[in-house]
């Protein structure tokens, strides 16, 4: 790959986070895939942000995530910690040791389960011609995925896999399920060490280093390791972009209140001490709420997935995240991960909401001002970090990404001499088209716009959604037919919004009300009662931030 890349290195911290992180790097590989297919240069987005390029010590060229992962004991199932490509040198050196070894056994992790198993068959593997041909899920195995190296595809580096030994990922004994024990986790030296060389390793080869994006669950333990996280990365490369995205899967249970009471101080804590050390947190949650009464999840009038799997939840998010990001991965365009941060985060403003349509509602029939007018005046995404609804809320500033439209359809082709239908018809080009739609929704946000040509791949092992749709995403005239939808148009939103002052506020509140001597072993895990108190401060302390009215004005 061509270099002059502004680089960027992921950190995914968390169960969920690498589901998010596994459909996601699926994504950026189909596409990489079909450039490669059609003998092509990657289009729009530049694939050298998130990548590097490497060889093994044969000589073999390699082109792998800029990732460092962190998860607990038992979460790869057949994965490799040290990958498949190629041994790490420090390995090797472990393997060559001549003295005295101790060997501990434990039992094997099964090979694949029966999704893999599938994907791996004669449709679901390299052929000879050097195709991936691949078909979906089987129906009834989504339920099957239990851990997300199960349907990763991508290779990584030896240096990106860190487990955490010490807490394991399945069965109720050794659990990371508190802030204070991941923060912990990163206080001990033979973990702190481990992730500053790897973190050295990533950044060390990088021209130009435009920051971190960290992937970091919210609901448990990991809320304190991201945290720490972000602590150390701002302290070691100040001036670099440190974008947050807080990860919480789908609906919880009120049976359970020990989890949800944990899930509700991790939360907070995880947001509150993000953005003291982030340029900017935004929680990805198809949830409808971060309080403990729960909300349905939010609904998509053209996907059909169950909330309960967290292979169908990751991977809606990851189509928001893989849309939202693009700004700062594209080829030409001058925002980077700091100018966006910027953008978004004056006056103190650091946590922001995501939102999406998946997919963009095109008929093939219409053009983009159509379907813009078609929409409404009513907020044209649907809102992905359990803020509630943002009907009545003022927005700030926004960031604004759509992609996967034919250019053949971001103008009005309507015929000279007819009345237009409205001032988006009479714009001549689509980024004019999707600026004053954005101005008559919010004029006094300030606003960024970004449209892509470049659609959202959601080839195979991306869950079977979209059973309504066209190949390319579209919403079909009639019945559809022909191959599986692989790709969508996808609208994409950041927004700083007033909505999180009364989200922020009522967290506080309900956070508040709690006994914690009913909830002392939170406590016990490395929390004092004075970061509870100091905690709500800068709860309050965020949500005034976010007053209607506060702020820029255009």
């Amino acid at each position: 790959m061509a270099g002059g890349a502004r680089e960027v290195l992921t950190l995914q911290l968390g169960h969920f986070a690498g589901f998010v992180g596994a459909h996601w790097w699926n994504q950026q590989d189909a596409a990489l895939r079909e450039a490669a297919d059609a003998k092509e240069t990657p289009g729009e987005l530049c694939p050298d942000v998130l990548y590097r390029a490497g060889r093994t010590l044969h000589g073999q060229e390699t082109y792998t995530p800029r990732l460092i992962l962190m998860d607990l004991k038992g979460s790869l199932n057949s994965l490799k910690q040290e990958g498949g490509l190629y041994r790490d040198k420090q390995l090797d050196a472990a393997i060559a040791w001549q003295g005295k070894l101790t060997t501990h056994k434990e039992e094997p992790h099964p090979t694949t389960n029966p999704y893999l198993q599938d994907l791996l068959s004669a449709e679901g593997a390299p052929s000879r011609d050097g195709i991936w041909r691949t078909r979906s899920v089987p129906n009834g195995k989504e339920s099957s995925i239990r851990v997300w190296s199960d349907f990763l595809r991508v290779s990584l580096h030896p240096r990106s896999v860190c487990m955490i030994q010490k807490y394991n990922h399945d069965g109720e004994a050794c659990r990371l399920e508190a802030f204070g024990q991941g923060e912990r986790v990163l206080q001990e030296p033979g973990y702190l060490e481990e992730l500053e060389d790897r973190l050295h390793f990533f950044v060390e080869e990088c021209d130009y280093l435009q920051g971190f994006q960290v992937l970091c669950d919210l609901h448990d333990g990991f809320s304190g390791v991201g945290a720490k996280a972000a602590e150390l990365l701002q302290d070691e490369y100040s001036g670099r972009g440190i974008i947050a995205w807080g990860l919480l899967p789908g609906p919880y249970a009120l049976g359970e209140p020990r989890r949800n009471i944990f899930r509700l101080l991790n939360t907070a804590f995880g947001l509150a001490r993000l953005s003291a050390h982030s340029s900017l947190v935004c929680p990805l949650s198809l949830g409808g709420s971060l309080g403990l009464r729960p909300e349905p999840p939010v609904r998509f009038p053209q996907l059909h997935y169950d909330a309960a799997l967290p292979f169908h939840c990751s991977a809606i998010l990851a189509t928001a995240l893989d849309t939202v990001t693009a700004p700062y991965r594209l080829h030409s365009s001058p925002v980077s991960m700091v100018h966006l941060a910027e953008m978004l985060n004056y006056s103190g403003k650091k946590v922001v909401t995501a939102g999406a349509t998946i997919p963009f509602p095109l008929v093939p029939s219409q053009s983009l001002p159509d379907t813009l007018v078609q929409l409404g005046g009513a907020t044209p995404w649907t809102p992905l970090s359990a803020c509630g609804d943002p009907s009545g809320t003022h927005c700030f500033a926004q960031s604004v990404v759509l992609r996967g439209l034919d250019r053949a359809c971001h103008t009005s082709q309507h015929a000279p001499g007819r009345p237009l239908p409205s001032p988006l018809h009479a714009c001549s080009t689509g980024e004019e088209v999707l600026a004053l739609y954005l101005q008559q929704q919010q004029p006094r946000a300030r606003s960024s716009a970004h449209l892509l040509l470049a659609p959202c791949k959601v080839a195979p092992p991306y869950p079977r959604l979209f059973s309504r749709l066209r190949q390319q995403g579209l919403v079909p005239d009639a019945a559809p037919t022909g191959p599986a939808v692989d790709s969508i148009p996808v609208l994409g939103a950041l927004c700083s919004s007033s909505s999180w002052n009364r989200t922020l506020g009522d967290l506080a509140q309900e956070l508040s009300t709690l006994d914690l001597r009913r909830w002392a072993s939170f406590l016990d895990a490395g929390v004092e009662r004075d970061d509870f108190q100091e905690l709500l401060q800068e709860l309050h302390g965020l949500a005034q931030c976010y007053r209607a009215g506060d702020g820029l004005e255009a």
